[in-house]
């Protein structure tokens, strides 16, 4: 029987264990906005799930709507206009 443990972590290494490379750390920067304005969404339709909307609710995540579809917006146009493989 061939021992195989020092080549065990290679083969028992999951894709997850591991810590984000650089090009992950700026993908997640550039696509903050969005995922604040996702969360800010989701407040505040977590907000009426107890009780009945009302008209400043409805304000709420009308606004929160919109600030979602800029940020999207604007990280489209960004990447678009971003060279892949250039840091900026």
């Amino acid at each position: 029987m061939v021992h195989i443990g020092t080549a065990q972590a290679v083969v028992t290494a999951d894709e997850f264990d591991r810590e984000p490379t650089f090009a992950e750390l700026d993908a997640i920067e550039c696509e903050m906005p969005v995922i604040q304005a996702n969360i800010e969404l989701l407040d505040a339709q977590i907000i009426t799930l107890d009780r009945t909307l009302t008209e400043l609710d409805a304000r709420r995540i009308r606004r929160a709507h919109r600030k979602v579809l800029a940020a999207r917006r604007t990280l489209a146009n960004t990447a678009a206009t971003r060279v892949p493989g250039v840091g900026a």
